[in-house]
């Protein structure tokens, strides 16, 4: 099935959303966001057992697209607010999402795209894979991953990611607990189909009240961590250094940051 911006398929009770835009590395759209929410719910209602998320191309995920970044500069405050609530209902679709989910990391998964890769359920990923929540580079919040990345591996450490907005390779995202394996590259597909099938293996009902149990377990704090993270997420938008730090990003140069407050 192809969507526009994804493509979805299936194979005895595996289901593949690949990421498809390879000319733009597979950077997210409005459009993509809202496709890959829909498609997650028709799994879920489905009957699939297994969910795989792929990257068509060179990437995984390159962040937001250049176009969808540029538009936020003329939005409005109420535009701002439901790009934050599309994003949101994103990443907290695939966190609860009631089957598994395995992201198949083979190049860059950056910004949005870590966060795809890694709210996953089970994370392979290749050598040759980068991470790196690079918001701060550009003046903007990585608000709403940074819920789940402090679920994942702590205070201190996703202070150091997001603060630095440093990338990272699949080594140190393994170390961290971000990736559950790294993988060769030429094995990465029957690794993928091994997991798959041990997964396959174990009771529906049982999986899918596991990982109901444990969203329900974080429900409370997820709440008011997403609810803030919205809020910081349309608020940074409208910052000066957010509109420098694109201009910079898009002249190739250095920004010129304002002096904190």
């Amino acid at each position: 099935m192809n969507l526009g911006a994804i493509l979805v398929a299936e194979n005895e009770g595996v289901r593949t959303i690949t990421l498809n835009r390879p000319e733009r590395r597979n950077a997210m759209t409005p459009t993509m966001q809202a496709e890959l929410i829909a498609a997650m719910e028709e799994a879920a209602a489905s009957g699939c057992r297994v969910l795989v998320f792929k990257g068509a191309g060179d990437a995984f995920c390159s962040g937001l697209d250049l176009a969808a970044l540029q538009a936020m500069t003329g939005q409005s405050p109420a535009q701002h607010r439901a790009d934050a609530e599309r994003v949101a209902q994103l990443l907290r679709t695939l966190y609860e999402l009631p089957l598994p989910t395995i992201a198949a990391v083979h190049g860059a998964a950056i910004a949005g795209g870590t966060g795809l890769a890694t709210i996953c359920d089970f994370t392979l990923a290749t050598p040759a894979a980068r991470f790196g929540y690079t918001e701060a580079r550009i003046g903007f919040v990585p608000a709403l991953v940074s819920a789940f990345l402090a679920l994942q591996i702590g205070d201190k450490r996703a202070r150091d990611l997001l603060l630095t907005g440093r990338l990272f390779d699949s080594a140190e995202a393994h170390r961290l607990g971000l990736v559950n394996e790294v993988v060769q590259p030429d094995a990465l597909d029957q690794r993928l189909q091994v997991l798959a099938e041990l997964l396959k293996a174990n009771s529906p009902q049982s999986l899918a009240a596991t990982k109901r149990l444990m969203a329900a377990q974080n429900k409370t704090w997820l709440d008011t961590a997403i609810e803030q993270a919205m809020e910081a997420n349309a608020r940074s938008r409208e910052t000066q250094d957010f509109c420098e730090g694109l201009a910079a990003f898009l002249e190739k140069r250095k920004p010129r940051w304002q002096e904190p407050r």
